[in-house]
């Protein structure tokens, strides 16, 4: 985890002068993808990935046949690269994906297959004791009561 000074639209000292809701978070794959559209205002002080977003990142420029999108895609790895030292999926990430696990098959919903990876980042966040960031609340519905997770940039319903 790296608190990223270096580049002022991270800086909870940038253009918005909301504090944040935290003074630290793990960032799903979704925000790392559009934290340069989002308001800094909505993110916690201190960014932290988890080493699951890295991989889905160094997938991304290979997951795509257009080369101006996987250029696209490899510039914000190296970024991400460069700006975060990512969090691994260890021992007690481990131990909290059963909690995890639980909570989804609790509400019926499937927990394996590509949900899974959303699942192993919340592990890592729920091991950490940080609030999860995400653009997709939707996809952690069921872990309410397990985890917090914090909706970045997303229109409020209601």
């Amino acid at each position: 985890m790296r608190s990223p000074a270096p580049d002022p639209r991270l800086s909870p000292s940038g253009a918005s002068a909301q504090a944040p809701r935290h003074t630290r978070g793990l960032l799903d794959t979704s925000v790392v993808i559009d934290l340069d559209r989002l308001d800094p205002g909505e993110l916690p002080a201190t960014l932290a990935v988890s080493s699951i977003t890295m991989a889905e990142l160094t997938a991304g420029p290979h997951a795509t046949a257009d080369p101006q999108e996987r250029a696209r895609r490899q510039e914000r790895l190296q970024r991400a690269e460069a700006t975060f030292d990512p969090l691994p999926f260890d021992v007690a990430a481990a131990r909290a994906y059963g909690r995890i696990y639980a909570a989804a098959v609790s509400t019926g919903r499937k927990a394996r297959g590509q949900r899974a990876v959303d699942l192993l980042i919340a592990a890592i966040a729920l091991a950490g004791g940080f609030a999860l960031y995400t653009r997709n609340p939707d996809d952690f519905t069921p872990l309410a009561g397990v985890l917090e997770v914090v909706a970045v940039g997303v229109p409020a319903t209601g």
